[in-house]
């Protein structure tokens, strides 16, 4: 079995080097090719000059890209080098669009996989993250004894698209909570307590505690909005919730607020930042 990827961001980096290290690696690819050949130089595995290049050498490809566009540009390069091959594509994008992209990968004769991931970049390195995975059951084991290489937890949903829809009812009540979990450490620190007190608060006694707040509470206090979550890739997820929502006829009043909150933390200059800084819209807005 020869895998590739394509797309080597924070996330896919990682995921590669956890494949690499495996020995199941055959190539990579990336649109800025500095850092193909920078991870092949150290990781030893080819970089390919194109995506259909790489499709050519492996038989199970691997995608982790930034957005809808992004996908569809790649799928639309490999689409007629796909027959008997799997397309596992692990971006956050549209359902709508993911399935759309699987009816023309099974089209060409091939099987594409969602598999969006909830995770940190350490939780990857440590291969402790989640995958969602929409598919057709047909390929299953395969996709995930592949991804088994970087995750302790491959869970199948359902067919195409439920992969991503698991993954973006994740991202609504996370953008959410953080945002109001920033509201609420603005309105602590505004009252006078002590920010070493509201990071115990919120991690240690309030019954709304959680593994996000133990994450984002104690950088919170301390101004510390290195990445982890970007602000433009939150947003973005928030968008795509909304375009679903509207399709799917559900209402989503709340995260609809977190997204315009988002946005305008955009427009302060965070959107490279962590998502959680969102703590300083409302620090600046008082």
């Amino acid at each position: 079995m020869r895998v590739g990827l394509i797309g080597l961001g924070v996330m896919g980096w990682r995921i590669a080097a956890n494949l690499a290290s495996d020995g199941l690696l055959a190539a990579v690819y990336n649109r800025s090719r500095h850092k193909a050949e920078e991870f092949s130089r150290k990781y030893s595995v080819l970089a390919a000059d194109t995506p259909q290049d790489l499709a050519e050498r492996t038989d199970v490809i691997i995608t982790m890209l930034s957005d809808d566009e992004a996908v569809l540009s790649i799928v639309g390069a490999l689409r007629e080098k796909m027959k008997g091959k799997v397309l596992i594509d692990m971006s956050t994008i549209s359902p709508t669009t993911s399935v759309g992209l699987a009816q023309q990968i099974m089209a060409a004769g091939g099987l594409m996989y969602d598999a969006p991931v909830i995770g940190t970049s350490i939780a990857v390195e440590r291969r402790q993250i989640v995958i969602l995975v929409g598919g057709p059951q047909e390929r299953l084991d395969l996709v995930k004894e592949v991804l088994s290489h970087t995750s302790n937890s491959v869970i199948y949903v359902g067919p195409n698209g439920y992969g991503l829809y698991a993954k973006l009812v994740n991202n609504l009540l996370l953008g959410a909570y953080v945002a109001a979990m920033a509201e609420a450490f603005n309105f602590g620190l505004k009252a006078g307590l002590d920010p070493r007190f509201l990071v115990d608060l919120l991690t240690k006694y309030s019954s709304a505690r959680s593994p996000t707040a133990e994450l984002k509470a104690p950088k919170m206090a301390q101004g510390d909005y290195s990445v982890q979550f970007a602000m433009k890739h939150m947003r973005k997820d928030l968008e795509i919730v909304q375009q679903e929502a509207r399709r799917i006829r559900a209402p989503l009043p709340l995260s609809a607020l977190a997204l315009q909150l988002y946005r305008f933390a955009e427009g302060m200059g965070l959107s490279e930042r962590d998502f959680s800084a969102i703590l300083e819209l409302f620090k600046r807005s008082a």
